[in-house]
């Protein structure tokens, strides 16, 4: 992942609620959810989801696809992961490290 990329994806991330629709469509998996679906759960005008769920799209972690009338919203894992991979590239100075049970931290 180039540096840019890795910028954009942090900045998506930077608002409260582009983290949580994130968090709900990495939750909804590849089924991933309607906007109308997330704007009831999440209690927000349709325009503002529509504004952040442009952003997430833009950075890459989000994909959008039409299915007749509804627009699907996914998380993409695969640049999910490639941004975790990033951040943790040269965790513990390039020694191998050990997740710990809770599967939340790295530990060297």
């Amino acid at each position: 992942m180039e540096i840019n990329q890795v910028v954009q994806a942090l900045s998506a991330l930077a608002h409260p609620l582009r983290l949580e629709v994130f968090r709900a469509l990495v939750v909804a998996g590849q089924g991933g959810l309607t906007p109308g679906v997330m704007q009831e759960a999440m209690d927000v005008p349709p325009a503002t989801l529509s504004f952040h769920l442009k952003e997430l799209a833009n950075s890459g972690l989000v994909s959008q696809e039409r299915a007749s009338r509804n627009l699907i919203y996914r998380a993409e894992y695969d640049n999910m992961n490639a941004l975790l991979g990033y951040l943790t590239d040269n965790c513990c100075q390039g020694a191998a490290c050990a997740v710990d049970t809770t599967g939340s931290a790295c530990k060297c």
